[in-house]
Order: C-alpha cells, then sequence, then structure tokens
C-alpha cells in the first residue's frame, strides 16, 4: 500500500486563481508567553477544494449536501499531458470511462510551479461527453476546471447533472491508473466550496 497526498500546500504567496490579492490566504500567528496561536483566513476556493453546485447555479445546492460517500471512494487518474490549450470530447474518448466513475485529470498544468493563465482546461463538449456518460465526479490539476467560456458551460453541464467539481490537484508524481481516494473538506455549511486535504491510496483495490 502507498498513500499519495495530491492536496496543494496552503501558505501566503502560494499560487491563487489568476493571482488575485484577494484570494490569497492570510495567517496570522501571535506567541503570548508559551502559549501559540494563529488565526487563518481563506477564500474556500483555495488551493484543492470541491465545488458545490451554488458556485455557479444561483439557487444550486450548498456545500453540506455533498455525501461524503461519494468522495471517500475508487478513482481513476487518467494521463492527459499530451492535451493541448483544452481537455475535448476527443481526448477523453477511448479512456474507458464508465458510469458512476470519479475521474482525475493530468495535464500539463500538474508542472507550473505559479498560476498559468493559460492553463488547460475541461471543454463544453468533453463536459457534455461526462454528463452523457454518467460520471460521479471529476478532479483536475488547475485552479479552474474552465476559462474564457461565457457563461461557464463546463460548471453548469456538469452541476446540472449532479457532478462533483474537484479543482487544484497536485498530479504531477501520479501515473495514470485506479486508486482509493479520500477527499476530506471542511464540513461547512451553506457555502459554494470547501478546501480539502486529498489522498490517494494504491494497492487496496
Amino acid at each position: 500500500m502507498k498513500i499519495y497526498d495530491i492536496t496543494a500546500p496552503i501558505f501566503e504567496g502560494m499560487p491563487v486563481y489568476k493571482n488575485k490579492p484577494e484570494k490569497q490566504p492570510k495567517l496570522n500567528t501571535v506567541t503570548n508567553g508559551h502559549v501559540t496561536e494563529s488565526r487563518l483566513s481563506l477564500d474556500v476556493h483555495t488551493g484543492t477544494h470541491v465545488d458545490a453546485p451554488l458556485h455557479m447555479i444561483n439557487d444550486g445546492k450548498t456545500f453540506e449536501t455533498i455525501p461524503l460517500e461519494r468522495l471517500v471512494r475508487p478513482c481513476k487518474v487518467l494521463d492527459l499531458t499530451s492535451s493541448i490549450e483544452k481537455v475535448t470530447k476527443q481526448d477523453l474518448e477511448g479512456q474507458g470511462i464508465e458510469k458512476d466513475d470519479f475521474i482525475l485529470l493530468k495535464t500539463k498544468n500538474s508542472f507550473d510551479t505559479e498560476f498559468n493563465f493559460e492553463f488547460i482546461y475541461v471543454a463544453e463538449d468533453a463536459a457534455a461527453y461526462l454528463a452523457d456518460i454518467g460520471i460521479s465526479g471529476i478532479g483536475i490539476d488547475a485552479l479552474g476546471i474552465e476559462r474564457a467560456q461565457e457563461g461557464h458551460p463546463t460548471h453548469r453541464t456538469l452541476m446540472g447533472q449532479d457532478i462533483i467539481i474537484m479543482e487544484g490537484l497536485e498530479l504531477k508524481d501520479i501515473k495514470a491508473g485506479t486508486y482509493f481516494m479520500t477527499a476530506a473538506p471542511l464540513k461547512l455549511q451553506g457555502t459554494d466550496a470547501s478546501p480539502a486535504r486529498v489522498i490517494l491510496i494504491e494497492g487496496i483495490l
């Protein structure tokens, strides 16, 4: 059995979406005598996180409606490092994707060390293809699953079919294959997302 932590570390100055200053986490540490306490302020979309439908659908469900059972389960890592600009339907065809799968997409994003405004994203036709198959969830190694698509059709297509979206994974050292995934988000209520600690376990399936 081998455990892989595919969670982005959280720290001040970490890569954040579009390098927006307001998205940077803030950590304030105070020591009084021998007692040290820290206060953390962060966006719910910081680093590795799970989106809830409310993120892109005005009347969408909030984070606590996502059952933990859907985040602790087998998953498939797909190596799509050959994809250029975006992941398309053609890139996904022939990858053995089946109904109820939870897939994690390893792309060139995994080798970026800072925010890349030209990150690889999931195109609308790929989202529609996955929705038609009926997957349970999808994760990607970028801080967004789409970019420069008016109306956010990738998010809305997936969320409209109750497909979980996970963003900000670190998959550089992960080979394609089947793993057991444990994604443990904060137990937030009423939010549009939550940061998560995500690990993959190899050799127990």
